[in-house]
């Protein structure tokens, strides 16, 4: 075989530099290929924290009570004829309620009448007699026995006539008591007793009479919130109302709020010893009847403020296994846990007694979030309340206490639904308190007949001017208007509708 040839030197490098080179690149990729990318930052709104006073509302579920509530009852025994007023309907003082069979107690006083006439004609011949002894007596013709006799059959007669008086009075007024009369103006109960009933001390309740307004609402307190007020007040954590003075607003079943706002009255002096609460009643005007005795409502006392308060949203409080906590966005932006201690709810806001102070950025809505997460921050804005959309019924629009409102009506219709009620109602409470009057526009849109829109215009002012009066509104304050031009301003279901404007 023939000898190999020797290699050169620089050809046996040549493959070593190639592997290495490829080992490096294949390792570069592969270090290029395992590096996480960057995650963008995670958008978040947030609340900067202030300290203020803020306005604290306490609830509580009450029911409402008659603040005079009258048991009808049968003065005197005796059949009842009939009962001459409709059940479950509003009285008047003095409406007739039942009558009685008067025969017998006429027939008393006719008795008493009579027997008065014998005893005055007893009397006038006792003082003719004693006017014929007396100057006898003093002549010495008739004896002083005489003249004493004469005196005493005199005022024996005169005693006669008195109790005869007194019978025929008290006949007089047991035929009275047949006719029962309701002694408040308030709403009516079911009657207790049919018609041809005997009526005796031991069946006489008859019905019950009910005041409407004013109208009582009863809550309850309980020893440990009295204790924890207490506790807040003296800490300065709370700030109770001059003298006590809250402001009661009654919130109804419907959630709608009682245009009427009332005062606490009175507060029971003692606990309950089976419940360990404290009674407390509230008197609010109820002039529409609306309330109604026994009826289940829930009780707003304001006038009570937390000085110097942190409040954030509910939704950025959240609660794990050590207890609630928020996220923050420290200097950097970046997102910082920390553990705090809650209050009470305030309306959609919480109240945080610790782990927060001025100037912290709270996170109310975000992405997920981990700590040192990078955020890009805006403002949080919360929801404003803003007016419901039009359904083919009806829109309402509320209104500033002394701004102008429109009530909207379907087509066609002259009748309040529920929302423009609510409106009327809360219209009709602003005004009350600011004692200004009204004046009432209404309109209807372009389709139909002029003559009629004319017809349903007025009809729709109408039936607000009624339902205004009907919550206590005094008719002199309210004036309606005439339009210029019966369709109102704006699209149909727009023009469908009846304004309401201040004047001051």
């Amino acid at each position: 075989m023939p000898p190999h040839k020797a290699a050169r030197p620089g050809m046996q490098l040549v493959p070593w530099f190639c592997f290495s080179a490829l080992v490096a690149l294949v390792a570069a990729c592969g270090k290029s290929d395992n590096k996480p990318p960057e995650k963008p930052p995670v958008d978040a709104t947030v609340v900067t924290i202030a300290r203020k006073d803020v306005s604290v509302t306490q609830v509580f579920v009450a029911q409402t009570q008659s603040s005079q509530a009258v048991n009808i009852q049968a003065r005197v025994s005796g059949f009842l004829e009939k009962r001459v007023y409709v059940e479950g309907s509003v009285v008047k003082a003095g409406q007739v309620l039942f009558e009685m069979d008067k025969k017998p107690f006429q027939a008393q006083v006719d008795a008493q009448k009579a027997a008065l006439q014998r005893s005055q004609a007893s009397l006038d011949v006792a003082k003719a007699n004693l006017a014929r002894t007396k100057p006898l007596a003093q002549q010495n013709a008739l004896s002083q026995k005489d003249l004493d006799d004469a005196q005493g059959q005199y005022d024996s007669a005169a005693a006669a006539v008195e109790q005869g008086k007194a019978q025929l009075q008290e006949a007089e007024l047991n035929l009275s008591y047949t006719t029962i009369v309701s002694p408040v103006t308030g709403v009516s109960s079911f009657a207790a007793i049919a018609d041809g009933t005997y009526l005796s001390p031991q069946n006489s309740q008859l019905t019950t009479v009910s005041v409407l307004s004013p109208m009582w609402i009863n809550f309850s307190v309980s020893e440990n919130q009295m204790g924890r007020v207490r506790d807040e007040v003296q800490r300065g954590l709370l700030k109770l109302p001059s003298g006590g003075e809250y402001t009661v607003e009654v919130e109804l079943v419907t959630g709608d709020l009682f245009p009427f706002t009332g005062r606490i009255t009175f507060a029971n002096p003692s606990y309950n010893a089976q419940t360990g609460t404290f009674l407390i009643r509230a008197t609010v005007q109820n002039p529409s009847g609306v309330l109604r005795p026994n009826q289940y409502v829930r009780v707003r006392l304001n006038g009570a403020t937390r000085p110097n308060a942190i409040i954030v949203p509910q939704r950025a409080v959240q609660q794990g296994g050590k207890g609630h906590f928020v996220w923050v966005a420290n200097k950097q932006d970046e997102a910082e846990q920390r553990p705090v201690t809650v209050g009470d709810w305030e309306g959609d806001d919480w109240f945080i007694d610790d782990g927060l102070d001025t100037g912290d950025r709270v996170i109310v809505e975000s992405g997920r979030l981990a700590q040192g997460a990078k955020l890009k921050v805006s403002a949080y804005v919360p929801a404003t309340k803003t007016a419901a959309a039009r359904s083919s019924s009806t829109e309402t629009v509320g209104a500033p206490s002394v701004s102008d409102v429109s009530v909207y009506f379907a087509s066609g219709s002259a009748t309040l639904d529920d929302a423009a009620k609510t409106v009327v109602r809360k219209k009709a409470a602003e005004v009350m308190a600011i004692g200004t009057a009204i004046t009432i526009t209404g309109y209807a849109d372009k389709t139909g007949k002029a003559g009629n829109n004319v017809d349903l215009a007025r009809k729709r002012a109408t039936a607000v001017r009624d339902a205004l009066v009907q919550l206590g509104m005094h008719s002199e304050r309210i004036r309606l208007s005439p339009p210029a031009d019966v369709t109102g301003s704006g699209s149909d279901d727009q023009a469908r509708r009846v304004d309401i404007v201040v004047t001051q």
